[in-house]
């Protein structure tokens, strides 16, 4: 490279330093830096990663498909990546360097393996320590060997400067809300863009990350409400690790699998003899969780007797084991979860009104998946990274025919059913195409038809002059929908569930409520 070729590009980095620092926000921050890096160095892809805990998290990518922003890039797993960590300076690739390479199949200039390219990594530090990476690729071989060591170092320098701004700014702005135990913490996490493992960066996961930083570092007593799969038990694992009793347990229970004659003890123990079987003193789930927070999954399952005594609890913090006279005192954050309309249900009857305004401190939706259709593609590509780690498949992509199909569908399952739709079509693409090094899943793998309603009866069996109350209509008309539901899916408790959108031990609860009998088939 020629010096005015270097002079010219060292004078477009200033001058994107300049332009950077009038950057609203860090994702417009990330993006400009790129775009000037691809400015003065011709390229393909490139991609700003932050390090953490041996984990490189891209934070803006340019040139590869979207679904890379939720990839997780473990060290240990790619060794180009651990090799570029452990330079002091900006690293070359060798053209015909066998090592494999981390982006195979995610280029958007190219589809399949890469073929001899060029390949170069920035190690960005901050006070001699490494925060993050810069990649840089181009399928023209050779294309980076003429540019100059100056070039690159004021490239690193400017990159880690970003990085760490960004980190610095994210810092100051949660040391406002929070004790400096928690702002400790998020220096950790401050590097990971999408906020650890709550992937999407869609305005409706935007808030909820908001809310969530906002009221982790509090006592409150969160109501995590959503649809089943959206993810309630992942923001309740965020705010017990962003709080200050992040050291402490987190006890999690879930109360549609506990029997009501056992729901008291599991939750608040039980002393030797108290009932058959209590052979020994047994602490509960409440003292389990003493100094930390406790996960009430399902928390509109528990039954009327058990509500009264969970409201005590939260109303004193106190506790009295099944069998004992004496209380004890615990000090427990309670997050609850529900798919359920507990407001309904208290209209209803089923649930204690004090006890929900108890619950609903702060109040937390989770969005469904259909409503942040922008993080379809990113959780995507975090669910292959995982399962191309437990197939042993170097690298799982989509194809554009799948993408395009993910986009389209509607999700009535939410995050679990994307989960469980791209690992079965992994492993359907891997039984196909056997070790192959880069395995990619198309539409057809994927299965997707578009969800029909359960189909309502053509004639109520509850006629309006047959009504005596609105609990019992509901109840008549649940009974009535489920066993037709049944009957349709020759008494497949799974497809029914699936069908009307319920988990289906709720739905299995529920039938057992309504009367219905709970097994494999039911005879119309």
């Amino acid at each position: 490279m020629s010096a005015a070729t270097t002079e010219q590009n060292t004078a477009v980095l200033l001058e994107v330093a300049l332009d950077l620092a009038n950057s609203l926000n860090n994702e417009n921050r990330f993006d400009r830096l790129l775009t000037s890096i691809r400015k003065a160095i011709r390229c393909d892809a490139v991609v700003l990663m932050g390090l953490h805990q041996q984990v490189l998290t891209p934070l803006a990518i340019q040139g590869l498909s979207a679904d890379t922003m939720g990839r997780r890039f473990s060290l240990s797993e790619h060794p180009r990546l651990a090799l570029l960590c452990q330079s002091p300076g900006p690293y070359r690739f060798a053209a015909d360097n066998e090592l494999p390479d981390p982006y195979d199949g995610l280029l958007l200039a190219r589809s399949g393996d890469l073929p001899v390219h060029s390949c170069m990594g920035l190690p960005l530090y901050s006070d001699q320590q490494l925060i993050g990476l810069l990649t840089i690729d181009s399928l023209e071989p050779y294309a980076f060997d003429g540019i100059s060591d100056k070039t690159l170092e004021l490239m690193a320098a400017l990159s880690a400067a970003t990085l760490k701004s960004a980190f610095e700014m994210t810092k100051l702005a949660l040391s406002a809300q929070h004790a400096q135990q928690l702002v400790q913490e998020l220096t950790q996490e401050a590097l990971l863009r999408d906020g650890g493992e709550l992937i999407g960066q869609s305005a409706a996961m935007q808030a909820l990350r908001s809310d969530i930083q906002l009221v982790a570092g509090s006592d409150y007593t969160v109501l995590v409400q959503g649809e089943t799969g959206v993810g309630k038990e992942l923001v309740a694992r965020t705010l017990h690790q962003l709080s200050p009793r992040k050291t402490a347990p987190l006890v999690h229970l879930n109360c549609a699998s506990l029997p009501e004659s056992l729901a008291e003890a599991e939750l608040f123990g039980h002393a030797r003899g108290a009932f058959t079987g209590a052979e020994k003193d047994r602490p509960g789930k409440f003292l389990l969780a003493d100094g930390g927070s406790i996960f009430l999954d399902e928390v509109g399952e528990l039954p009327l007797s058990i509500q009264a005594k969970l409201l005590r609890v939260l109303q004193s913090g106190e506790i009295q084991p099944v069998g004992k006279d004496a209380v004890q005192k615990v000090n427990v954050r309670v997050i609850a979860a529900t798919n359920r309309n507990l407001q309904l249900e208290v209209e209803q009857g089923r649930f204690r009104a004090d006890l929900y305004h108890r619950l609903t401190v702060y109040p937390l939706t989770v969005p469904p998946l259909r409503q942040r259709q922008n993080d379809v593609l990113p959780l995507a590509g975090y669910f292959l990274e995982q399962t191309s780690r437990k197939l042993g498949i170097r690298q799982l992509k989509l194809a554009a025919d799948a993408a395009q199909a993910l986009l389209s569908y509607n999700w009535p399952g939410n995050v679990r059913e994307l989960e469980h739709v791209l690992s079965r079509a992994a492993l359907k693409a891997a039984g196909q195409k056997g070790r192959a090094a880069i395995v990619s899943v198309d539409a057809g793998q994927l299965e997707l038809t578009p969800s029909a309603p359960a189909a309502l009866p053509s004639q109520p069996s509850v006629l309006p002059e047959q009504l005596t109350d609105l609990k019992t209509a509901t109840d008549s008309f649940q009974r009535q929908l489920i066993l037709q539901t049944l009957q349709q899916t020759g008494g497949n408790w799974a497809e029914a569930a699936r069908r009307l959108q319920q988990d289906r031990a709720n739905l299995t609860r529920l039938a057992r409520r309504l009367g219905i009998a709970v097994q494999k088939q039911i005879i119309g």
